[in-house]
């Protein structure tokens, strides 16, 4: 099939980019969309061009590094799939493609598709652990998990940090990862201990960065390349209202005893 692709480009974070159309005259049905744009790159190379920069690891869509706009949707029209797991034979002969990076203001552009995600790490350094005691590991069935809490915990889990509900949000918000990262341990008995420091130092550090407000479009969850439900925000936001009462009572609770 030919395809024309408008690609963003971009050499540097403080240069200026702009749309750059590549025709694709051969493509075959069977390539993933990155084979795609590996064709076009070994092209280019023979051209003496630059290559397109764009993040990718695995190629099975574990990972989360992958990710890009696809004619204005995360990650390209099917639904739960990763740009790496999208395949050419969803797309029509003569389309045209328009590849943008993620577009938010805590993803600043690093080089055409490639942007720093770095903004997530720190969210995760804030709280997204669970502290244990070195030794001997601890027999797996020591801490029995219930099934409806395990499956649910997994579900948050499944999460892979690609940022697509950032770039798709209208508001450039990041509750839908954060909420996922804060609930796969508040669901666990593992995760108990830390539980209200974890939910307020983990939303700090959202709020720190230049992440906007979630204002329920629902957006994030419907490109989401797993499947993360939205409901996971309502848990963030209920665990973070919990732990703000909590602070206040016990500081009550100090000042009437002084």
């Amino acid at each position: 099939m030919k395809l024309t692709l408008r690609v963003w480009r971009q050499p540097g974070p403080d240069a200026p980019g702009r749309l750059v159309a590549y025709e694709m005259p051969d493509v075959s049905e069977h390539m993933s969309f990155l084979e795609m744009l590996d064709v076009l790159n070994e092209r280019l190379i023979e051209k003496g061009e630059e290559p397109i920069a764009f993040d990718h690891d695995c190629r099975e869509g574990i990972c989360g590094t992958c990710g890009f706009m696809i004619s204005g949707i995360a990650h390209g029209k099917m639904p739960a799939t990763t740009v790496c797991q999208l395949h050419m034979r969803h797309f029509s002969d003569g389309e045209e493609l328009v590849l943008e990076p993620w577009r938010a203001k805590a993803f600043p552009v690093l080089r055409d598709l490639v942007v720093d995600r770095s903004s997530f790490d720190r969210i995760i350094q804030a709280g997204g652990y669970v502290s244990v005691n070195t030794g001997t590991a601890q027999d797996g069935n020591a801490l029995p998990v219930a099934k409806p809490d395990a499956d649910v915990a997994m579900d948050a889990a499944s999460c892979i940090g690609c940022g697509a509900c950032v770039a798709q949000c209208p508001n450039g918000a990041a509750q839908l990862f954060t909420a996922a990262k804060v609930s796969q341990l508040a669901l666990l008995p593992q995760g108990q201990p830390e539980r209200w420091q974890r939910v307020e130092r983990m939303v700090a550090q959202l709020e720190e960065e230049a992440f906007g407000s979630c204002t329920n479009y629902g957006e994030c969850e419907a490109v989401c390349p797993k499947g993360v439900s939205i409901d996971f925000i309502a848990m963030m936001n209920r665990d973070w209202l919990k732990n703000v009462c909590r602070v206040g009572r016990e500081s009550r609770a100090r000042g009437g005893a002084g």
